[in-house]
């Protein structure tokens, strides 16, 4: 019994460290969509400082996990959330540094007339930051329907997808001597299409904690 009570300790101080690092991404997500919004340039680096703490959570969080699954003997339905886990925060981590690359093309934006597709961009973070709550909401709810549900956000963020590029192809077209430009728009827009591939990645880990199998959504 002693055994059991101190897992479930372990495990709650992880899921609470889980929680602390899906804000932490959001936070930086939410802050680069503003940084491009404004050209806020110290926003935008605020962004690169911040990514460091999600990477040492990343660290803390999968080393507390590999340390229950050696010393604890988990049961089945536990050894799938320590399992989920590591797939959690590799998908977290890999959505914070997008949220980076965007504060890095703020930078290199910043100073030049601000450009039509900024909209379309802004809803793609919007929807991407409502993902990253969402899963990391499914995850410590063990809410395998509602890790479906936020999947599906990820057809929003491929739709503006293919409307931003192809804006900025037909842009490109129109003035050749802002294909740079225009380069850089279609690269910022495939970071925060990236970003829901990897909060859908994240969904499929909460069905497979909840449900013990292993599902591909929005295929």
């Amino acid at each position: 019994m002693g055994n059991r009570t101190q897992l479930m300790d372990e495990m709650n101080r992880l899921r609470h460290d889980l929680l602390l690092m899906g804000t932490r991404v959001e936070e930086s997500l939410r802050k680069a969509a503003e940084a491009m919004r404004t050209q806020d340039v110290e926003l935008a680096r605020e962004v690169k400082a911040d990514d460091e703490l999600v990477n040492a959570l990343q660290l803390k969080i999968e080393d507390q996990a590999a340390m229950l699954i050696a010393t604890q003997q988990p049961v089945a339905r536990d050894l799938r959330e320590l399992v989920a886990v590591f797939k959690a925060t590799d998908n977290l981590e890999r959505s914070g540094d997008h949220a980076v690359h965007l504060a890095k093309a703020v930078i290199k934006l910043a100073g030049e007339p601000p450009f039509r597709h900024i909209e379309r961009l802004e809803r793609m973070a919007n929807s991407g930051c409502e993902m990253v709550r969402g899963a990391v909401g499914a995850f410590l709810a063990r809410d395998a329907e509602e890790a479906r549900r936020i999947a599906a956000l990820d057809d929003e963020i491929d739709h503006e997808h293919k409307a931003v590029v192809d804006e900025a192809l037909g842009f490109m077209r129109d003035h050749p001597e802002q294909i740079e430009r225009a380069n850089r728009i279609i690269k910022t827009a495939g970071f925060l299409e990236r970003l829901g591939d990897h909060m859908t990645n994240l969904c499929e880990a909460v069905v497979y904690m909840v449900e013990g199998s292993h599902v591909e959504l929005n295929e």
